[in-house]
């Protein structure tokens, strides 16, 4: 049992649906268990617990855990490769790095970079694009288990149009989603995620087998590209004639439902937003790695407009580090970017972006996502240097919202002094 104190902030109700930023100048979160028991002013959280051992994170904020919905393991080496839009990035950059997971030594050691990276932002939970070669998802999700993040990932998989080691069939694509599954799915924090790269390099026999994966692996995440780039979009349209539109690529299937997440979508027409809503499904917004390959600006007010759930996406390596921090405030440029068709946000909505939606879209909704009664405590404290331009701004900061506004437009790794995840301390 410990009792935290610290300033807090978190978004329980959405703020897309007209719910505000709830704070606390001076909490006591009671936690048991790696479960918080109790919440209220640190003073009377304190009174009724008089012999607890305290933490105290007085200074800085303290905020849910991060939650990324769309990150690559096996890209981490090829941050920062600007200059290039998506197939000529894939072909160049990230392409040629994701061969050398072949070498399990390789895949080990860049595992532990992955994790040290999600880790180290503030991020506590992860939906990762794992790796084409089993024995690499392998060692991601030992990697993940032993640091203890709550990760949900699966085997990479395609047929055409990469380079052949990254290659599979569909027979072999089953029989290794198969085996990792059992090894992994459900056990601890770790979850399995069919993960077809995307329908540019998966014809219809591995969607096929995707979906048998899907049906046997009980409660199964589901997660792929859609509409990222317009060049990406046109040979999608030409590789499946006979499909009504890309997302159609992986509803005829029956790869969508609630529990599946699609990453980009920036280029969705509105019939796509209607299946996609209609289906529960999920899209990862990834608004750095959008910038940075030239893939356009999301279209945030058309998604919620249909009712289709969205969430924040770091999409390492195209996106340009693992922070949602950065990846919130690159949202809030891009929309303002769009004019009369962007969605104008706050601060509140960028937190709940990057915690409760994610926990939500992941289907955690009840378990973290927010630092509320019942809640486990995933958290992460943001305590800059003091007299940080963070720092100074915090202080001076008029309301809570202006000082949540301060995080997301000046912190970075640097300022996460601490990260929990169901009480157990993993970094700081």
């Amino acid at each position: 049992m410990t009792l935290f104190r610290a300033r807090v902030m978190d978004t329980p109700d959405d703020p897309f649906a007209d719910g505000a930023l709830r704070s606390d100048e001076d909490a006591g979160l009671l936690v048991v268990d790696g479960v918080i028991t109790e919440r209220a002013h640190y003073a009377t959280v304190r009174a009724d617990h008089p012999d607890e051992d305290v933490v105290d994170l007085r200074g800085g904020v303290l905020l849910p855990g991060l939650v990324d919905t769309h990150v690559h393991f096996p890209q981490v080496r090829v941050i920062g490769a600007l200059g290039m839009p998506l197939l000529e990035w894939l072909e160049r950059c990230a392409l040629p790095e994701e061969c050398h997971l072949e070498d399990p030594a390789y895949a080990r050691d860049v595992a532990a970079e992955f994790v040290f990276g999600l880790a180290s932002a503030g991020t506590t939970t992860a939906l990762v694009f794992g790796s084409h070669f089993a024995s690499a998802v392998d060692l991601l999700f030992a990697e993940s288990a032993r640091v203890g993040l709550r990760v949900t990932s699966g085997l990479v998989v395609s047929d055409r149009g990469l380079p052949d080691p990254l290659l599979t069939t569909p027979e072999r694509a089953y029989d290794e989603a198969i085996a990792l599954a059992e090894r992994w799915h459900d056990v601890g924090r770790s979850r399995y995620a069919v993960t077809p790269r995307f329908s540019f390099s998966a014809g219809e026999d591995l969607l096929d087998a995707c979906a048998a994966v899907a049906k046997d692996v009980p409660d199964a995440w589901f997660t792929s590209h859609v509409n990222e780039n317009p060049a990406e979009v046109a040979e999608v349209a030409r590789l499946f004639a006979e499909a009504e539109h890309y997302v159609d690529t992986y509803a005829r299937h029956g790869l969508l439902d609630e529990r599946s997440v699609l990453a980009h979508n920036v280029h969705a027409t509105d019939a796509e937003l209607a299946v996609l809503a209609g289906h529960g499904a999920s899209v990862s917004h990834c608004p750095t790695s959008n910038a940075a390959l030239g893939s356009g600006l999301f279209p945030l007010r058309r998604h919620l407009d249909h009712g289709v759930r969205v969430a924040l996406g770091s999409d390492v390596g195209a996106g340009t580090g693992f922070s949602l921090l950065k990846e919130g405030l690159q949202a809030y440029f891009m929309q303002s970017l769009l004019g009369d068709a962007g969605l104008p946000l706050t601060s509140t909505h960028l937190l709940h972006l990057a915690t409760r939606a994610g926990a939500l879209a992941l289907g955690l909704g009840e378990t973290v996502g927010d630092l509320g009664v019942g809640k486990e405590f995933d958290a992460v404290w943001v305590r800059p240097l003091d007299d940080d331009p963070l720092d100074v701004g915090l202080r001076h900061a008029k309301s809570p919202e202006d000082a949540l506004a301060k995080v997301f437009a000046l912190g970075g790794d640097s300022d996460v002094a601490g990260v929990w995840v169901a009480g157990d301390r993993i970094k700081g």
